[in-house]
């Protein structure tokens, strides 16, 4: 080999030796610019989940109970200085009532305290969120001095609470649902004591219900089952709703045994408006029996009669009081358990059996078709009721 040769090969091996390198450095250039960047620009966090609507109706009907609660207290506090006794004692059942609301819609082991205040100078209460998906209420503050605007208030806010029943998980929908028709009643009462006729307040638009005929289970709910034989289809509904519907029917046959009892021991006006509800039953008996069909449900024959003991037929209106109370609890179930527009039915069912136990002079509870056992709810934090100024909220 050749001088010239060696020499060659020489410079071409140190020609391609610096090409590599300089390709290693621009790679690692590359490779520092980019991981420089990637570390400049901010980490974009994923968009957080949207707020399901069973939550957002508590937060909103917890936010609208406390403010309430807030303006029932100072108004509460004024009566007894110049609205005297009564009005005084009306308005502390309706500061307990929701009291006992806002404790039930308190998420467990958690605790509230009063509203605190906005930039505005009104009342916001904790829990309520800002913005066009705030709650499915869409409710705001609004200020309420005297016991007229607190009526209002309060049937504004039960409407929504019935409204968002609707839509609402079973066990939220039958909280709703109680708490609106409790505040329905109570909004009453404070109309009452300001004078105010409660064909006046804003009541609630119940939804319209198809009308559903009481017919046997036909061959639409039956399937032919693996053996070939037919089976019970289940037409979208549990045994637990097909239950229920079926124990709202057995009550409002037995309510409807008890109205037929009394009216013949009821004073003429009694007799009379006991006359128009005993009709409102067959009719709820009848569309309970409907649904329970609708939903496949094998519905036993009616009982030929039921026994009504010595303190019904001595007390016959504190005896429909109580099969009124019993009412509510099958309606309750039902709420809970359904979906429309079966719901819709039960919790229009609900709000009226609440009106009707009130009327015979029993006490439907803070939520009416749900057992509360309020040793169990958590505790709100109490703070002066003039600490805030009085605000109450009200229908977007």
């Amino acid at each position: 080999m050749t001088t010239w040769s060696v020499v060659k090969d020489a410079s071409t091996e140190t020609t391609a030796r610096g090409r590599y390198f300089r390709y290693a450095v621009f790679s690692l250039t590359a490779l520092l610019v980019l991981s420089l960047g990637m570390a400049l620009i901010p980490h974009q966090p994923p968009a957080p989940a949207e707020t399901p609507f069973s939550e957002r109706a508590r937060a909103a009907a917890l936010a609208d109970t406390l403010a309430l609660r807030t303006a029932g207290q100072a108004l509460a506090g004024a009566a007894a200085g110049e609205g005297g006794p009564e009005n005084t004692a009306a308005l502390d059942r309706i500061v307990t009532l929701l009291t006992i609301q806002a404790r039930a819609l308190l998420l467990p082991g958690g605790t509230a305290a009063a509203p605190s205040r906005t930039d505005s100078g009104q009342q916001a209460a904790p829990g309520a969120s800002e913005g066009p998906n705030a709650s499915p209420g869409g409710s705001a503050s609004a200020g309420t001095s005297s016991a007229a605007e607190l009526a209002a208030a309060l049937s504004a806010s039960g409407s929504m609470r019935l409204t968002d029943a609707l839509e609402a998980d079973g066990g939220m929908a039958r909280l709703l649902a109680g708490a609106g028709a409790a505040q329905l009643l109570a909004a009453k009462d404070a109309a009452a004591i300001a004078g105010v006729p409660a064909e006046e307040l804003p009541g609630w638009q119940e939804p319209a219900i198809p009308s559903v005929q009481p017919t046997p289970a036909t061959a639409e709910c039956t399937i032919a089952g693996p053996s070939g034989e037919g089976e019970r289809a289940d037409e979208g509904a549990g045994p637990g709703l097909r239950q229920a519907l079926t124990a709202a029917r057995d009550s409002e046959l037995e309510t409807v045994y008890g109205y037929q009892a009394a009216l013949t021991r009821l004073d003429p006006a009694a007799a009379a408006q006991a006359s128009e509800l005993l009709a409102e039953h067959l009719d709820l008996a009848d569309e309970a029996e409907a649904y329970a069909a609708l939903h496949c449900a094998e519905v036993p024959p009616a009982q030929p009669g039921y026994v009504l003991d010595a303190a019904f037929l001595s007390a016959p209106a504190a005896g429909l009081a109580r099969l009124e109370t019993g009412t509510l609890t099958a309606f309750g179930d039902v709420v809970a358990l359904s979906t429309a527009p079966t719901r819709s039915w039960a919790v229009a069912a609900l709000v009226a059996a609440a009106e009707r136990t009130l009327l015979w002079g029993g006490d439907p509870g803070a939520v009416p078709g749900l057992d509360l056992d309020e040793s169990q709810l958590p505790p709100l934090q109490e703070t002066p009721a003039d600490a805030f100024p009085t605000a109450s909220p009200a229908a977007t």
